[in-house]
């Protein structure tokens, strides 16, 4: 299922934006003029064999110190290429959205995320980009909320 079909089955608010292609979370911010604290950047880690989708602000990085201790996880490392592509297939590789449910995964967002009213996010391809309420998001990603990003 696509992001906006799995959106519209949850009946939430959000809008489709059309953009250049872009790669990087910051390069979508970038291009769409907002901060990179509302563009969320997605990464797939995995915890003691479990794989969590984070979703973090574009302008961090995940601590993956402070994430195993939110996660209570003895060994945590990036997930490679191959199991991100896997895992979300219908996505272009780079452009998956962070709502770790529409993959059949855990969500964990790091909490300063919480200061947004809205979010941005991709697709699922490089040129669209998904805008939303933080509160819709959290909604549908139901995620874990952690203090685990640096900048």
């Amino acid at each position: 299922m696509n992001v906006v079909a799995y959106l519209d089955r949850a009946g939430v608010n959000y809008k489709v934006l059309r953009h250049r292609q872009t790669y990087t979370a910051q390069d979508l911010a970038a291009t769409e003029h907002v901060s990179g604290w509302n563009v969320i950047k997605p990464v797939l880690v995995l915890a003691d064999d479990r794989l969590y989708l984070c979703a973090l602000p574009a302008s961090q990085r995940v601590d993956l110190a402070r994430l195993r201790n939110a996660l209570h996880a003895s060994k945590i490392e990036l997930a490679d290429e191959p199991t991100l592509g896997r895992v979300c297939s219908d996505c272009e590789l780079g452009a998956e959205p962070p709502i770790g449910p529409l993959f059949g995964i855990q969500t964990i967002m790091e909490e300063s995320l919480n200061e947004a009213d809205r979010v941005m996010f991709q697709a699922g391809t490089h040129h669209e980009a998904v805008e939303m309420p933080t509160s819709d998001f959290k909604r549908v990603a139901k995620p874990q909320i952690a203090a685990f990003g640096r900048p």
